[in-house]
């Protein structure tokens, strides 16, 4: 389905991210795996192969993402698909306490990775008439929580900026969607939540699934889309 295509997955390293690369491994990709830290990618991914690269950037460094991106078009002449993965969740301020640093730390890796990425890569894909942008936004991001508006208002940011994106460039044969997951079952979510019902949260490969079908030819008539994906949530 996607043999030969160039996918960059940001977060590699993560749940999620682990299970988007296989996802397109699995379907013929070539596959570059992009996290902070090398150490990381080869204990979630094993070991650097022909077909699944490893590349480590800061992705809340506009600087740091102008490199990784002009490096990899470099090489590989093209990136078909990029898969914004990476991203952080924090809760426990209100609103009106909210402090500097947990605005930063949550935009800058909810909101501004996604944009440094998307800023150097759309250019390529708009120059060749193709390619396909799936973010990750959240579906608790609909409406206010208590003690989580940052992470709200980051991820509502990044679901308003795929439309806006999706509507500048689906002219030029580009998609830009998002994905809209409810809790992901992660070990990190099971630790911090042991009481809660594993079984009704969404499977990263699940996830993983409607991410590769928003990268598919299959979903080219899709523009702006927000999926939810909510497994058996309420």
């Amino acid at each position: 389905m996607f043999d030969d295509q160039v996918v960059v997955v940001t977060g590699g390293a993560g749940a999620l991210g682990q299970a988007v690369v296989e996802h397109f491994l699995n379907r013929g990709a070539q596959v570059v795996a992009v996290d902070y830290s090398a150490t990381l990618l080869t204990e979630a991914l094993g070991e650097e192969t022909e077909r699944c690269q490893h590349r480590v950037c800061d992705l809340t460094e506009r600087g740091s993402c102008s490199e990784l991106t002009a490096g990899l078009l470099e090489q590989t002449g093209r990136i078909d698909v990029l898969c914004n993965i990476a991203g952080g969740f924090q809760m426990g301020e209100a609103v009106h306490e909210t402090s500097e640093a947990t605005w930063d730390f949550l935009f800058d890796l909810n909101t501004k990775a996604v944009i440094y990425m998307t800023q150097n890569v759309i250019p390529a894909m708009v120059a060749a008439g193709s390619g396909k942008v799936i973010n990750v936004g959240a579906v608790a991001a609909n409406r206010g929580q208590p003690n989580m508006g940052a992470y709200l208002a980051s991820k509502a940011a990044t679901e308003r900026l795929t439309e806006s994106l999706a509507e500048e460039v689906r002219h030029h044969g580009v998609n830009v969607n998002c994905v809209l997951p409810s809790v992901i079952d992660t070990p990190k979510n099971r630790a911090d939540m042991p009481e809660a019902e594993f079984e009704h949260w969404v499977s990263p490969t699940k996830l993983a699934e409607v991410i590769g079908f928003l990268a598919s030819e299959a979903a080219s008539a899709v523009h702006g889309a927000a999926v939810p994906v909510r497994g058996l949530s309420a």
